[in-house]
């Protein structure tokens, strides 16, 4: 027969211990209006994720790492090299510079003739700086066509929101512009509202609320869309003032996204309206004009621009 099994269970404590000096800590303050998470999206922040890094690195500290990495490589290469350099003809005995350029024609496949290894410990060292070649050209190769695919988008937002009264209903409305003369197929619009909740116990939430849009997908996104959410009894904005956006520290987020037609690929875009940018009472400047003969033309001059709404 099987001894009795004994199972230990330690009670569990309720004491709150103190963070240790490595926990990650995430700060997020208010800049200005909006909400900024410290260190999110930006590239210096991502030491522990290398593909991420190099992904999200601006293209010249790139390029400076590719070539660190060229020098550094060819550079041990060369001090082993200078190693066997008996075994390598043609290369002068301590020469550095030399050991160097035997290195990148061999890294890079070039083999001109005047140097080339003759022993056994030489030709290794070419064998293994040839496979390192491969690889580190497959690697370099691959980052660069992830970096080259990735679709940018170039949506231009309004820089403030507004909320005035549209068919005898106070709506929510900002703007949204495709710079490329292209087209965004399947272009689809959500809307968040975030801000402070006291709950019936009394716990502080940051909630999220998502925003009913008159219109939130187009078949073709290729000039300019007024976005419109109706402030009725439905919405989370309704009976809200200037005041209790600020109190609350609301936030309108907006994404955006679509297939970039160009490229065939997905696109996203994203914006944030904090409550200081929610005008109350303006409108925006007309963009669309006409011509004698009939035409219309966008003119992105006044795309930002508001004016009083006149009573």
């Amino acid at each position: 027969m099987l001894p009795p099994l004994r199972f230990r269970f330690k009670p569990y404590s309720t004491k709150n211990r103190p963070l240790s000096p490595s926990a990650q800590k995430f700060w997020i303050r208010f800049d200005g209006a909006k909400l900024n998470i410290e260190g999110l999206g930006v590239w210096y922040y991502y030491w522990k994720d290398p593909y991420h890094l190099l992904l999200t690195l601006p293209w010249s500290g790139f390029l400076l790492i590719i070539i660190m990495y060229y020098v550094f490589l060819n550079t041990v290469f060369a001090l082993a090299y200078l190693s066997a350099s008996r075994g390598i003809e043609g290369l002068e005995p301590g020469s550095f510079l030399d050991a160097f350029f035997f290195s990148v024609h061999t890294l890079a496949t070039i083999g001109y003739g005047n140097m080339y290894p003759t022993s056994l410990y030489a030709n290794g060292l070419v064998a293994l700086e040839a496979l390192v070649s491969i690889i580190g050209l497959a690697l370099i190769t691959g980052l660069a066509f992830a970096r080259f695919s990735q679709s940018s988008a170039r949506i231009l937002f309004s820089k403030v929101a507004v909320i005035v009264p549209y068919n005898g209903i106070p709506c929510l409305m900002f703007r949204a512009g495709n710079q490329r003369r292209n087209q965004i197929l399947e272009a689809k619009m959500r809307v968040y509202l975030m801000w402070d909740e006291v709950s019936s116990e009394g716990t502080l939430m940051r909630r999220l609320h998502e925003l009913k849009l008159l219109r939130n997908h187009t078949p073709s996104f290729a000039m300019t869309w007024t976005v419109i959410h109706s402030i009725d009894e439905n919405s989370p904005l309704y009976q809200s003032t200037p005041e209790s956006l600020e109190k609350r520290k609301a936030m309108v987020i907006v994404s955006l996204s679509g297939v970039d037609e160009t490229i065939a690929q997905p696109m996203y875009a994203r914006y944030t309206y904090g409550f200081s940018d929610i005008l109350w009472d303006h409108q925006f400047e007309d963009v669309v004009y006409h011509t004698p003969n009939g035409d219309r033309y966008i003119d992105l001059t006044y795309f930002h621009a508001v004016k009083p709404l006149k009573i």
